[in-house]
């Protein structure tokens, strides 16, 4: 039989028989365990049977160890510390993420909202060497050698476990002095006779799955230049709120189109199924959650 053959240790029983031979009383190990006397007795024997010899003597007064029984507790002893050992190690390698972790990001959103979290992120935990890549184009998180995407808005990836962050909202709106020049659209369709302020899509979505073709006056691939673009009265924008609520509360620009109001969108964390148990995956995703707060 090869190395590859070999049978997998058997553990069963073995904790149960080390605390029955420390505690001296299947009771004692019971109380140890946290379990029930009768389940202590049925483990112990089924080891018993198959190592085919007796590891403990019983009689009514007291439990004892077996000639058999005291080599099996020395050799057994080592190993149980051993696994706790082990889970012990792991428990502060969970805690404390070590090693490269590559992220990917939305080139505005990731410069905006997400560089400074995982910068503090990266603070926290010196012991991790955090890469992160803000970039417009969707990255192929296998080919690529990423750990971990962030995505904004519908996914189309169906190869990777998602995990919504946030939630963001999309906002059609203009300047007052761009309104007070050009009317005010009352339906999506009328956005084709308005100058719009695009990014790199070519149509813009609005509630019941609407879905309007639009003629840029201007293109840019930064939210932060379409902003721009909008405040200067250069025409009429549809910008995510971390964008543009502060200046829809100030009134520096106006919503629009209200009553077509998409549905939010999410922010998500996709990564690979082969990493959906990482520590510093876990950890990271759940540090952002709680801290990727809308305005």
């Amino acid at each position: 039989m090869s190395n590859n053959d070999m049978p997998l240790p058997q553990w069963e029983g073995i904790r149960e028989f080390v605390a029955v031979a420390e505690q001296g009383s299947f009771t004692g190990a019971a109380r140890w365990l946290k379990t029930s006397t009768a389940h202590i007795s049925r483990q112990v024997q089924a080891l018993e049977q198959r190592l085919g010899t007796v590891l403990l003597h019983r009689t009514t007064r007291k439990v004892s160890l077996t000639e058999s029984g005291q080599q099996f507790w020395q050799q057994c002893r080592p190993l149980l510390d051993a696994l706790a050992e082990a889970e012990r190690a792991l428990g502060q390698w969970q805690a404390t993420p070590t090693g490269r972790l590559r992220i990917t990001a939305p080139m505005s959103y990731g410069e905006r909202h997400l560089a400074p979290l995982l910068n503090n992120f990266a603070a926290r935990h010196p012991q991790l060497q955090l890469h992160y890549w803000l970039t417009n184009q969707t990255l192929d998180l296998v080919e690529q050698g990423y750990d971990l995407a962030i995505r904004v808005g519908p996914l189309q990836d169906s190869r990777l476990i998602a995990k919504r962050l946030a939630s963001r909202r999309l906002f059609t709106c203009a300047s007052p002095q761009y309104l007070a020049s050009f009317g005010r659209p009352l339906t999506p369709s009328q956005l084709r006779q308005h100058h719009c302020l695009a990014g790199t899509l070519d149509h813009w979505r609005f509630a019941g799955d609407e879905v309007v073709a639009i003629t840029p006056r201007l293109r840019a691939n930064s939210g932060p230049a379409l902003l721009d673009a909008a405040l200067k009265g250069l025409g009429v924008a549809q910008l995510p709120d971390y964008y543009v609520a502060p200046m829809l509360q100030s009134g520096e620009l106006e919503a629009v189109l209200k009553d077509y109001q998409p549905q939010d969108e999410g922010i998500w964390a996709l990564y690979s199924h082969s990493l959906r148990a990482s520590p510093k995956i876990r950890l990271l995703i759940d540090y952002l959650s709680e801290r990727l707060v809308l305005p």
